[in-house]
């Protein structure tokens, strides 16, 4: 990370943001959706500006060398990334903002910051980047359980503590971020390889808890994929899970805390299986006359065993809204790498799967052709695309997504009938036609994991209401044509109603019993999956 401050409004670092070509790109797009000129745009406060009550509680002097109160910190981690977050903190509304941010060092102190808040009947958030777009980091207070609001950001934590190049794993802190994580990896020839768009911005601990998607379309798709070993910080003591390459010995401890968003502990360390650095790549764009005839070549590649590092599509909208394309074709994105060995053979057999679905390759080459074409185009709208919510929501507008995965059999249908849901919403939510596009972020060969992305124009005063009536349709439309309500994005609070009805009840039950085992007072990022 560079010495710049993360924003506590918007994406990135203090000082970052979209040219100003590319906002005229992102804004020329909803003013032809929208057959509009202008939006009716609100300033946002400044942060100097924001009024905040003051703390509840002030650290003891034991904790006081790694504990602050002061504004910019209080502020920065009230909220995540969330559409929701971001409309709240536009209003000025920083109600939840946590008392008091500790930034421990070690895990003792991660203990001391447990032990201070059960004490005080305190909530506790555990904090990564903050990247979070499901509602996950916000803090919570009622008065009643919880008398005040710590947040715990783990940003010290940061090293590569130990490298195996023999079985190709490393030992690596909670708290490092990206960037630092693949800076360190470098000089041993390895990679974790796990890029979400989040990359820049968030940590490898909240890539465990939120069981994250990551670099690779297929094969190893989630961060669960990569976990060798875990090592987490609970409010009843460490747990500390062996390293092996698998067990079958009863169920997986590590599969309790990866995705637990925080809920039951904090990953302090892990050991992570590591990948080569890519020493070849091969890249394509490829064009399809209809997005269901894109959708059956991918199936084709993922049932044919190549395991693309990338294959993902986008229909002709969504295509056209990035300017990978001119609205009229769906756009392949397809690539493999390797650390190893030439991926030609194995791209060339895609290409032949794409062919057979009436597929057109615009370019295929060796080398950097994932960053050229509509490949490239995409690529960097994908990158740049989240620093665009900073400016569209003081505008009125409605943009977010959401993701989801289905079998191959039900595909078709699902993205339907999912999609005439979200339209319908957004007409009966904001009195005007919008608009539902759809990708590819990952494929299996039993289905893919249809993202989609929704635009509306919504009006100052009701966006909150506006954005909930979408997301509600949204999600009853998943769930009730059989899909989960996240395959990437986590639970969070936003997606607890829905995800209170995908999980089984004796479930549920038994995740509540290893909640009160872990956490007795129930500390930990209260709302998130379940309730206290």
């Amino acid at each position: 990370m560079s010495s710049a401050r993360l924003k506590h409004y918007g994406w990135g670092r203090e000082g970052e943001g979209m040219t100003t070509d590319e906002r005229q790109f992102v804004l020329g797009r909803y003013r032809a959706k929208f057959a509009t000129d202008t939006f009716d745009t609100t300033a946002v406060p400044r942060l100097e500006d924001l009024a905040l009550r003051p703390p509840r509680v002030t650290p003891p002097a034991s904790l006081a060398a790694f504990c602050t109160s002061e504004r910019y910190d209080r502020l920065s981690h009230a909220y995540g990334k969330s559409y929701p977050d971001y409309v709240r903190a536009m209003l000025g509304d920083y109600d939840c903002a946590p008392d008091v941010v500790a930034y421990p060092r070690n895990e003792a102190e991660i203990s001391a910051v447990m032990d201070w808040a059960g004490g005080l009947g305190a909530s506790l958030t555990p904090f990564g980047g903050g990247s979070s777009v499901c509602g996950g980091v916000e803090p919570r207070v009622d008065g009643i359980r919880y008398k005040a609001a710590i947040t715990l950001d783990l940003r010290h934590l940061s090293k590569v503590v130990e490298v195996d190049l023999t079985s190709r794993a490393a030992l690596i802190e909670g708290g490092t971020y990206g960037p630092a994580l693949e800076n360190q990896l470098k000089p041993h020839g390895l990679s974790l390889r796990h890029f979400p768009q989040s990359f820049e911005y968030s940590t490898l601990g909240g890539w465990i808890a939120t069981r994250s998607g990551g670099h690779f379309a297929s094969l190893y798709t989630h961060i669960d994929d990569f976990v060798e070993s875990l090592r987490v910080v609970t409010p009843r003591g460490v747990v500390e899970t062996r390293r092996l390459p698998g067990s079958g010995a009863g169920p997986s401890p590590d599969r309790l805390f990866i995705g637990s968003e925080g809920t039951l502990g904090v990953i302090s360390r892990a050991w992570m299986r590591l990948q080569p650095r890519p020493k070849f790549r091969s890249g394509a764009s490829v064009r399809f006359p209809a997005f269901f005839d894109a959708a059956r070549a991918v199936r084709a590649v993922a049932q044919a065993g190549l395991y693309p590092s990338n294959c993902r599509i986008l229909d002709p909208q969504e295509a056209f809204n990035t300017g990978a394309a001119d609205g009229s074709v769906a756009i392949m994105v397809l690539g493999f790498e390797s650390g190893d060995h030439a991926p030609d053979a194995r791209m060339a057999r895609a290409l032949e799967c794409c062919a057979d679905h009436r597929g057109t390759p615009e370019q295929a080459e060796a080398g950097d052709a994932h960053r050229e074409g509509a490949a490239g185009i995409w690529r960097n709208a994908f990158i740049r695309m989240p620093y665009a919510r900073e400016f569209l929501t003081p505008a009125g507008l409605i943009n977010d997504t959401f993701e989801t995965a289905i079998t191959w059999d039900r595909f078709e249908s699902f993205h339907d009938s999912v999609k005439a849901a979200t339209e319908r919403a957004i007409l009966e939510a904001t009195g005007v036609k919008g608009e539902v596009t759809c990708r590819f972020t990952h494929i299996y060969p039993d289905g893919p994991a249809p993202y989609f992305s929704f635009h509306a124009l919504g009006r100052h005063g009701a966006l909150l209401g506006q954005w909930q009536a979408i997301k509600n349709a949204a999600g009853d439309a998943l769930i009730a044509a059989g899909g989960t309500i996240t395959h990437h994005h986590a639970v969070g609070r936003d997606h607890r109603p829905w995800y209170d009805q995908q999980r089984p009840d004796l479930f549920a039950a038994a995740f509540r019993a290893a909640k009160r085992e872990l956490d007795p007072q129930g500390m930990l990022n209260p709302g998130v999956l379940i309730d206290p």
